[in-house]
């Protein structure tokens, strides 16, 4: 792997664990660094698509107003290929917490985001979270762990 290859991997590494970090702690603002302005969001709710930081911005702010208080969340198996300007990395998540009628919420989720490096900095222009969906039943197979 080139040096600068090291470098940037680094970078994305250490970007990702602020931005969990700052999921953690609830904080908007330092969650929001990761993302570049035009970003594509395919995220576990509806609509199929959020486009823009801005709607991944109103995003955070329904998933932080579901919980009372946020535990952990957590970033495993982060792999990533680099190339010169542009990242791939996936890994499995995990979010628990009390949410706000009291019930437990702990869960792992699949993420897999596309990094640019946009005026020298890496952020994420597309992201795709999702679980797996028992096919009998068609629901989200939300009780898996890695």
């Amino acid at each position: 792997m080139a040096m600068h290859h090291r470098t940037d991997e680094a970078e994305i590494r250490k970007s990702v664990d602020k931005w969990a970090e700052a999921v953690r702690g609830k904080d908007l603002e330092h969650v929001m660094r990761i993302y570049a302005p035009e970003l594509v969001s395919f995220d576990l709710d509806p609509p199929l698509r959020y486009v823009g930081s801005e709607a991944k911005r109103r995003r955070w702010l329904n998933v932080f107003a579901m919980y009372r208080r946020l535990v952990d969340y957590e970033v495993r198996d982060l792999t990533i290929t680099l190339a010169d300007d542009v990242a791939f990395a996936h890994s499995l998540n995990r979010i628990s917490g009390t949410l706000k009628d009291g019930a437990r919420a702990d869960f792992w989720l699949r993420w897999t985001t596309c990094f640019r490096k946009i005026d020298g900095k890496w952020l994420i222009a597309h992201e795709h979270l999702s679980l797996p969906v028992d096919p009998e039943s068609g629901r989200a197979a939300m009780n898996l762990e890695p």
